[in-house]
């Protein structure tokens, strides 16, 4: 299956997203927006839980990326103008 291209540049995605809510175990996280070291782009959680399993809480990480489709490919946008010295 092709990728689809990503509709908005690095530059509109970094200004415009907003932190998603998303549920681990009936417990909110928020993953918040994040430009990634291989060049792409989307959201991050980073963090710790506990789960039960047979009526035992286990203490679990969370490590997760939510990755934008064609971002790694996607315009860079235009950086924003350097402020002049006068």
């Amino acid at each position: 299956m092709a990728k689809s291209p990503c509709p908005v540049s690095k530059s509109q995605f970094v200004e415009k997203a907003e932190p998603l809510k998303v549920v681990i175990n009936g417990q909110e996280h928020l993953a918040e927006v994040k430009a990634f070291s291989t060049g792409s782009f989307g959201w991050y959680i980073n963090g710790k839980t506990t789960v039960t399993v047979d009526g035992k809480p286990l203490s679990v990480q969370i490590g997760m990326n939510l990755t934008v489709v064609g971002s790694k490919e996607a315009d860079r946008g235009t950086p924003p103008p350097e402020p002049s010295a006068t």
